[in-house]
């Protein structure tokens, strides 16, 4: 379909991927440039980069990433001319009218070629769509960007009302999708378009309730069994790495510290206080009170930044404890030797990080209602030939 080259060159049609949501087409024609915010870039600069390359701004400002096109990007990122159908919706009607490689489908309501280009690359080279449009604006430029992504030997794409003059084609497809305004007028000429020598499927897709009752009743009238509607939702699942939660014990005990941290604190600054005023009142000049006053808070600053072994936070190991740490051992990096411990239950190890799932509230909103029908194969009568009647040589010679 696309160009199969590993690097890009000109003329070739590659998808930029801006954001996770905001994809668009590019043709590289060399001369032109291309801008958006994330920055400014020049056609001829992405000519002979491999496809998937992160290409960053002249400026140094900004990046994005050239991707080969696939009919899912394809579908993210095309210019859209109609209400198109999605990954979820195609994905549905391919397995449901068992399109596979080699099979022969009618597309009617070209639109946008989303679904088009689906198709194509599922059928493959051996076999064929023909794809129909009303409108002949939309029929000209599908055309064109069919051509241009190399897909004239797969598709047959035919301006035609297909309501009013049917297809063009009779007795030869596997499957019909139609993606009309009023799929019920062109039921009958699907018909006649199915295979009669095996199962086919037709699928019709309808945004409202009406046009669904108004398409399975002429389905019925057109002896299309195992009717079945089904409407297409999607469900976001966000996943994300978060660290473990702590123990409700652990949190309160960290709480108790803080507070009697802060309990002692106001107690010194009280104690200090008073200290002070006391110096104030018993007639020492004012130049001996701050002098006094500052070697005092240098005195605190000091006993807080050096910590004595009384005040060390550090928890000896009961192996090690009542063991001399400044041994000569100890001195030349020999390691002491700790005794075993007695074996015992095994300590569980939680992870510092886990995965969690949540699944978002509101689902995707409604695109269209999915209204699949199998016409089952039809094998007319064989003829008899007319049975004559024995007539004997006596009834003769009367």
């Amino acid at each position: 379909m696309w160009s199969a080259a590993r690097e890009i060159a000109a003329g070739d049609v590659v998808v930029v991927w801006l954001t996770r949501d905001y994809l668009q087409p590019l043709v590289i024609t060399p001369g032109k440039e291309f801008n958006s915010k994330f920055g400014h870039y020049r056609h001829s600069d992405l000519v002979g980069m491999p496809y998937g390359s992160k290409v960053g701004s002249r400026k140094g400002k900004g990046f994005i990433h050239v991707l080969r096109p696939t009919p899912e990007l394809w579908t993210m990122a095309l210019p859209h001319r109609t209400q198109i159908l999605y990954l979820a919706d195609i994905a549905f009607i391919t397995s449901h009218l068992d399109i596979k490689p080699g099979s022969r489908v009618i597309e009617a309501g070209t639109g946008s070629g989303s679904f088009s280009h689906s198709v194509v690359r599922t059928v493959g080279s051996n076999g064929h769509l023909w794809s129909y449009e009303f409108h002949e604006a939309r029929a000209a430029k599908a055309r064109e960007e069919f051509e241009r992504h190399g897909m004239n030997n797969v598709i047959t794409l035919t301006h035609r009302n297909v309501c009013k003059d049917g297809f063009t084609v009779e007795d030869t497809v596997d499957s019909v999708f139609l993606d009309l305004p009023a799929p019920w007028e062109a039921v009958e000429h699907a018909k006649q378009a199915l295979r009669k020598d095996r199962m086919t499927r037709i699928c019709c897709f309808s945004p409202c309730m009406e046009q669904v009752l108004r398409t399975v009743n002429a389905l019925n009238d057109a002896g299309f069994t195992d009717i079945t509607m089904y409407e297409t939702l999607l469900r976001p699942v966000e996943v994300s790495h978060v660290p473990v939660s702590q123990p409700i014990g652990d949190i309160s005990e960290k709480l108790k510290q803080a507070e009697r941290k802060r309990e002692e604190k106001r107690l010194q600054q009280i104690a200090a206080g008073k200290q002070n005023k006391r110096k104030r009142g018993d007639g020492t000049p004012l130049k001996d009170q701050l002098e006094e006053a500052s070697e005092v808070d240098t005195a605190a600053g000091e006993r807080k930044r050096l910590k004595t072994n009384e005040e060390s936070d550090t928890v000896v190991p009961e192996p090690l404890q009542g063991m001399d740490l400044d041994s000569s051992e100890e001195a030349v990096g020999v390691a002491p030797s700790i005794p075993l411990a007695p074996s015992g239950p095994p300590v569980q190890i939680f992870p510092s990080k886990v995965n969690l799932s949540k699944v978002m509230p509101e689902v995707r909103g409604h695109t269209s209602y999915l209204t699949f029908a199998s016409l089952m194969p039809f094998t007319p009568p064989a003829e008899t030939e007319p049975s004559t009647a024995a007539v004997s040589p006596a009834g003769a010679a009367d």
